[in-house]
């Protein structure tokens, strides 16, 4: 049976046509996907119309074939075209879905801010680090060696009574001055020294608004052959004009069994005189504690509370007040 060619040209237009219709109805690229294996697979409708050409006359196969392949291409060229469409309108959407108005009022979420004795602890160490010094810790559970007996406590001295340090059931203690982080270091450590040590410290302070059982510490140490106590003035001096500014200062006598002679550093500050560190030269049974030959080496030191210098640059009436975690205070820094 002869089939005319008139009939297949009829039906790959009709799927030229139901192609087009079914393209530009397509909304998402998974169904242009479908359509492009429904049309353009070997098993879609043109392979079939295809398959009558051996019942057409010879001379009206190249003709039939050729407009098979016009109508393939313009399938092609239409699903080409819906592809970039559709993928231009999905670049656009999540554009739109991503974009931010910045006419929008902005959504305010507080911000922590570093508590007072902590952004204090971190100004002291920004200056002695400026000077030449590096940062050491130690442990705060201590022996009564390193926090006592190496830094020249004689046996009966009132600091290792009950009533004045915290002891532990092991008969350690916790450590009442970052002093102790002083003889490790120099037991680890060949001269030359220049140390800032920051750290929590405990006694059985009764708490009121200037003592707390617990506090902050930070102490300095430079060991070197010929310091004086010359540099340590100096010392003191560059380092509390970096954190008061120009002010009058003065040192007194005083004592301390791990420093000869030893002094306490005050300032004038609102019109007041206040004690605000102490100081001295390093003791030579210290240095012997550690190894170092006092003949040789000599050394100063020096300590401050953290708690003391924020109550005097901040004009805190009640160091208390920086640990209730009451945020009406603390949003004041």
């Amino acid at each position: 049976m002869t089939v005319q060619p008139q009939e297949l040209e009829a039906q790959l237009e009709a799927i030229r046509q139901e192609a087009q219709q079914a393209l530009a109805a397509t909304e998402t690229l998974e169904q242009l996907e479908q359509l492009r294996v429904k049309y353009l697979g070997k098993k879609g409708p043109i392979p079939q119309v295809l398959g009558g050409m051996g019942k057409l006359d010879a001379g009206d196969r190249p003709r039939i074939g050729s407009l098979a392949n016009e109508i393939k291409e313009a399938i092609q060229g239409d699903l080409e075209r819906r592809r970039t469409a559709l993928q231009a309108a999905r670049i656009q959407a999540t554009l739109e879905a991503e974009t931010l108005d910045v006419t929008m009022p902005g959504v305010y979420r507080p911000q922590g801010r570093i508590h007072p004795l902590n952004a204090m602890t971190d100004r002291v160490i920004d200056i002695f680090v400026g000077l030449g010094y590096t940062i050491a810790e130690g442990p705060e559970m201590e022996t009564d060696y390193y926090n006592f007996e190496a830094l020249n406590f004689l046996p009966d001295h009132p600091a290792r009574d009950m009533q004045d340090t915290l002891y532990l059931p092991d008969g350690n203690i916790l450590r009442t001055h970052t002093s102790s982080v002083q003889i490790r270091y120099m037991e680890a450590n060949e001269p030359p020294v220049r140390i800032v040590m920051p750290g929590r410290c405990y006694r059985r302070d009764t708490v009121d608004a200037s003592h707390t059982a617990v506090f902050h510490q930070i102490e300095f140490l430079a060991i070197d052959e010929g310091l004086t106590f010359t540099d340590l003035k100096g010392t003191i001096k560059v380092f509390l004009e970096q954190m008061f500014g120009e002010v009058p200062i003065r040192m007194r006598p005083s004592f301390f069994p791990f420093t000869e002679p030893s002094a306490e550093v005050d300032l004038q500050w609102k019109g007041r005189w206040l004690e605000i560190m102490g100081c001295g030269m390093v003791d030579p049974n210290v240095l012997k504690a550690v190894g170092y030959d006092p003949e040789i080496y000599t050394g100063f030191a020096g300590g401050m509370g953290v708690e003391r210098l924020a109550a005097v640059l901040h004009q805190i009436d009640d160091i208390r007040r920086l640990y209730t975690s009451d945020l009406r205070f603390l949003r004041q820094f």
